[in-house]
């Protein structure tokens, strides 16, 4: 039996070593498609294409959002950079001002250091090599720890599904043994109505008339074809479950039509037994239909 997944799910890794923080955390709800989110860092932007490839390799729907944050603990992650350029164009227009005004020039390095950009603390520039292969096993790790989270959840609805489906096998069953009971109590009724009625008359009923009619009603009645389709779709949904893999979509295919084949035994029925059992039918089915939702 191959695993089943769930489209809910989470996953966390957070490395932090003396130089470096690193922590991703991964979750996901249910969505017809995948809709991948990814909230990182600026610096790794450049990452991005990477990432969505090596995600996708550990789910194919949902809505999932990833986050990541990145701290930098060493010295060099800064740096002071000075503008000679710069520095030797305030002095030049210091000096000018100096002249045309006949004032001292006492500018000193204390002065021109404060002047705007003269100074400059930048971040340094890292290698994008090194950040990947520091970020890529954190990543992996979250992504594994969420696949196995979905797997786990998928097991549960795999094993209610079962349950469910089983439920409704019973129904099944129910209005297949209780519908020729229903043809019966409708000959014998008819028997008796055109007996009472002619009675008086001293006519004897037609035997042949009354089968005909007891035909025509059981044909109008009769949900066998209903029955043997709901029975292969159970049958056909177990099977699927059983296969795993990603089979959400042929699951909920599967659960519309059998819903189309509730709805028409209910809308045959003649009997207060078989239409309150079908209703039974189709509350087990729309419950079906809301856990396999949730599959991937």
């Amino acid at each position: 039996m191959n695993t089943i997944n769930s489209m809910t799910g989470f996953g966390r890794c957070e490395m932090i070593t003396e130089d470096y923080r690193i922590l991703v955390e991964i979750k996901s709800v249910n969505h017809r498609y995948l809709d991948l989110s990814i909230k990182m860092p600026r610096r790794f932007n450049c990452f991005e294409i990477k990432l969505r490839q090596l995600l996708k390799q550990y789910l194919e729907r949902g809505k999932t959002d990833v986050y990541i944050s990145y701290e930098d603990y060493t010295d060099g992650s800064k740096k002071l950079k000075y503008n000679h350029d710069l520095a030797e164009e305030y002095m030049h227009y210091f000096k000018q001002m100096a002249e045309d005004f006949d004032i001292r020039n006492d500018v000193g390095c204390s002065v021109l250091s404060r002047c705007q950009d003269v100074l400059i603390m930048e971040e340094s520039t890292e290698d994008d090599d090194r950040l990947w292969e520091l970020l890529k096993p954190v990543v992996e790790k979250a992504a594994s720890d969420f696949r196995l989270a979905r797997s786990k959840e998928g097991e549960n609805l795999r094993a209610d599904l079962f349950t469910k489906l089983d439920k409704m096998s019973e129904y099944v069953e129910q209005i297949v043994n209780f519908s020729p009971s229903v043809v019966e109590a409708y000959r014998a009724k008819l028997t008796d109505k055109i007996k009472e009625t002619l009675m008086d008359s001293g006519l004897t009923a037609d035997e042949g008339r009354i089968v005909t009619e007891v035909t025509i009603y059981a044909d109008k009645i009769c949900t066998d074809e209903e029955m043997v389709r709901l029975t292969s779709h159970i049958d056909a949904m177990k099977n699927k479950l059983l296969a795993g893999g990603t089979c959400g979509r042929e699951l909920d295919f599967i659960a519309q039509e059998m819903n189309r084949e509730a709805n028409t035994t209910l809308s045959k029925a003649n009997s207060l037994k078989i239409a309150d059992t079908a209703i039974l039918l189709k509350t087990e089915i729309e419950k079906v239909r809301e856990q396999v939702q949730n599959i991937e």
